[in-house]
């Protein structure tokens, strides 16, 4: 009796939905292309209809719990009968009945009445009855309704295990909504006839339908797609749909093809009414120590023009290889035909002003680093090209190669007092098309001495000294002024941190005012700007980021030189009192007028800088402020501000982000004036409907103008999303430029999304 007692519940336990996934299953390609606004589908794993899984397992285990009020045994008959709260415990599964009957001739177990079973997933199965027969290999339960794990809801008027591991669900419902009693779910998935193969694991669909409120929306005939067991198989993806000024109408297929366990191709073809078929397709191949990625289209553009090739595409390829412990290999390649076929096709990086690759070896050794890196570049500018052809043409002609560029540092252990040394090691070769280059060595050897006092003050001693070599070709660094040959350079610099928190703490908050003082001390100019050509060091800014660091340069082309004071107040709350907050307020203090790193910035003659910090505050929930300036320090005008705040409750939230960089075009005439304001308000206007709208505006003109704006209606409840978006642009885009974009998608939870 006990063994049949635990056949029943090998038999019960069978009854387990299991989650799956349309189609072949596959991994989200790194340069798989952007998402359309254009019909499209998908689906999702997650916990269906799909499989329901029947069979017991063969693991033998220790402990039954079984008990019902009466069990009686009829010797002649040979029929097993037990009633009255029938209830059996296996392996975190529960068995509840009214009555189980086993006929000992038929081999037969029926349970009858109020047929419950709590799965060890969570899952609940009800039933009027089940039947187990043939040593468990079939079975039936009729009337059954289940709620999954996540709250979903299957519903079958009949299930059936063959005995030719085939499973079959009769006339079946799925759904993710809540509803109650007589009345519909917002949505459900029905099927005549629902097949499990577990030799081909597959799943198979006859007549399946899926209604809204009742009323139905989509049907096919027949579906089927691999269960939830199997990882990886080929097949066809969704597919997409849509239309683009470029392309006009397009449908693009995806065939998905596992060559291996390792290795995978997706076919996608672009079939376009305007531009014929753009060939599209992606492949991925994994080692045990390395993986390698390469995704690629190609057109022939019968009406190219003079931005436009006639043989038009990109190729992506990207890879790494771990040699050993320390080293390893990273590569990232791009190619594309012309700058606007990123765009044209809404691809990845199309919005990037420069389309580079590179490949490197690092070395990672404890504290210690190495670097040997390669790039090469592309020029994309799109605004640029549209704002002065001229210079984008002459930017082009002298894009770089770098190869290689080289960098180390290298740390050695602490002394007794607390000291290190540290060693930069780099170098730089450099060549452009208009046949001028350049190659760099730099050495930077530094003393690093941290240390508190007694009277807890910070202090951080540095001494340094820069090294660098260079040999340049055909270096103009003015009209009618060239450079050919070597030259370095040798820059001395020692620096001293001081710091001293003061800290007041109460029982509801914590405030802690530090006052920090950075003094520089290095020799004035060396840097030899008319032989040494500033590659890296062109990015040059004053903020709150780099005030008080020893070199404000983003390279090592330009050194910093002179001797300054940086002093700066950072002041933090945290609390009932001011919430979550901080500020940060310094300035610098140049011993020369002429400072090369702030005349580069503004031709100042001063010895003061000007003010710059930030300001981040959380008091509550209902606010919360980010700014950042520079103002000028004798007229108190900003040169440069970022502010983003966000204001209100959860249900009623706006935001405002606001942006000031002044335009710099005596050092780089790529630095021109920006000044933007974003604006946006979200509303939840009911449990599930909120509404949000935003305004991007351009303000450095008089007559204002709005680069982009729109809004989006969305509905989410337990089951189901709703996005609807309408946009309007007035971008750089070719594509984009006073267009409309509209979009809705349905998103049905658990199973998928499709929307136009």
């Amino acid at each position: 009796m006990y063994h049949k007692i635990k056949s029943i519940i090998f038999g019960a336990s069978a009854f387990v939905f299991l989650s799956s996934q349309a189609f072949a299953v596959t991994e989200a390609g790194e340069f798989q292309h952007k998402e359309h606004h254009s019909p499209s589908a998908q689906m999702y794993v997650t916990n269906n209809i799909a499989n329901l899984d029947v069979g017991g397992t063969n693991d033998e285990v220790e402990e039954i719990k079984f008990s019902a009020d009466e069990m009686n045994s009829d010797d002649k008959t040979r029929i097993i009968t037990a009633t009255g709260d029938v209830e059996i415990i296996y392996n975190q599964m529960r068995l509840l009945t009214d009555k189980l009957i086993y006929d000992q001739n038929k081999d037969v177990i029926n349970a009858e009445g109020n047929v419950r079973i709590y799965t060890s997933d969570g899952s609940v199965i009800v039933g009027d009855r089940a039947s187990l027969a043939d040593n468990l290999t079939v079975g039936e339960m009729y009337n059954i309704k289940v709620l999954l794990k996540d709250k979903s809801h299957v519903f079958a008027e009949k299930f059936r295990k063959k005995g030719n591991h085939k499973k079959v669900m009769h006339h079946a419902a799925y759904t993710a909504c809540d509803f109650c009693k007589g009345v519909r779910p917002l949505w459900e998935v029905n099927a005549r006839k629902v097949q499990h193969d577990e030799e081909t694991q597959n799943v198979h669909y006859n007549d399946a339908v899926l209604k809204f409120k009742g009323v139905p929306a989509f049907y096919t005939p027949f579906l089927s797609h691999p269960d939830p067991m199997v990882k990886r198989r080929s097949g066809f993806l969704m597919p997409t749909m849509g239309s683009t000024e470029y392309l006009g109408g397009f449908f693009q297929p995806r065939y998905f093809w596992a060559v291996n366990d390792q290795t995978n191709v997706i076919f996608s073809p672009i079939y376009s009414a305007d531009k014929g078929i753009v060939w599209d397709g992606s492949y991925k191949q994994y080692f045990y120590n390395s993986y390698f990625s390469l995704a690629g289209s190609y057109l022939k553009d019968k009406n190219e023009g003079k931005d436009r090739a006639e043989n038009r595409g990109y190729a992506f390829a990207s890879g790494r290889y771990d040699i050993n412990n320390d080293w390893r290999l990273k590569y990232n390649l791009k190619y594309v035909s012309d700058y606007l076929y990123l765009k044209e096709m809404n691809l990845p990086y199309d919005d990037d002003a420069w389309l580079n690759s590179q490949i490197s070896f690092e070395r990672f050794s404890g504290r210690d680093y190495v670097s040997v890196d390669a790039y090469y570049y592309k020029m994309l500018s799109y605004n640029l090209h549209r704002r002065n052809v001229r210079h984008y043409k002459a930017l082009d002609r002298r894009k770089p190669i770098v190869a290689p560029l080289m960098y180390g540092e290298f740390y050695t252990d602490q002394s007794s007092i607390g000291s290190y040394f540290k060693t930069e090691l780099g170098s730089a070769s450099i060549y452009r098309q208009d046949g001028s280059e350049s190659q760099r060595l730099t050495a930077i050897n530094s003393w690093v001495l941290p240390m508190t006092s007694a009277f807890g003050e910070k202090y951080r001693f540095i001494a340094s000294v820069k090294s660098d070599a260079y040999y340049v070709n055909k270096y103009e660094y003015e009209t009618d002024n060239r450079y050919n040959g070597a030259t370095g350079r040798i820059f001395p610099q020692a620096g001293i941190e001081w710091r001293l928190p003061f800290v007041r703490a109460t029982d509801d908050s914590r405030q802690i005012i530090e006052p920090v003082v950075v003094g520089v001390l290095a020799p004035e100019g060396g840097n030899k700007a008319h032989k040494i050509p500033n590659e890296d060091s062109e990015d040059v800014y004053f903020d709150d980021t780099n005030v008080l660091d020893l070199d404000r340069y983003a390279g090592y082309d330009r050194n910093d030189t002179g001797s300054r004071v940086s002093y700066g107040m950072r002041w933090n709350s945290y609390g009932d009192i001011f919430g979550r907050t901080s500020a940060f307020f310094a300035q610098t203090y140049e011993y020369n007028k002429r400072s090369d790193f702030l005349s580069a910035l503004d031709r100042q003659s001063s010895h003061l800088s000007d003010y710059v910090g930030r300001i981040y505050a959380q008091p509550n929930q209902y606010l919360d402020l980010n700014y950042r300036f520079r103002i000028d320090r004798k007229k108190f005008k900003s040169k440069y501000d970022e502010l983003g705040t966000g204001v209100g409750p959860s249900f009623l939230r706006a935001y405002i982000s606001y942006i000031f960089l002044q335009g710099n075009t005596h050092y780089n005439d790529l630095y021109f004036e920006r000044k933007e304001i974003y604006t946006s308000l979200r509303a939840s206007v009911s449990q599930y409907w909120s509404v949000s709208v935003y305004n991007l505006r351009d303000l450095r003109s008089k007559r204002h103008r709005n680069l982009e704006h729109g809004g989006k209606v969305i509905y989410d409840d337990e089951c189901l999303t709703w996005e609807t978006t309408l946009k309007r642009y007035n971008s750089s885009n070719p594509n984009l430029d006073n267009d409309y974009e509209f979009t809705t998608t349905f998103y049905l939870k658990t199973i998928g999304s499709f929307g136009s």
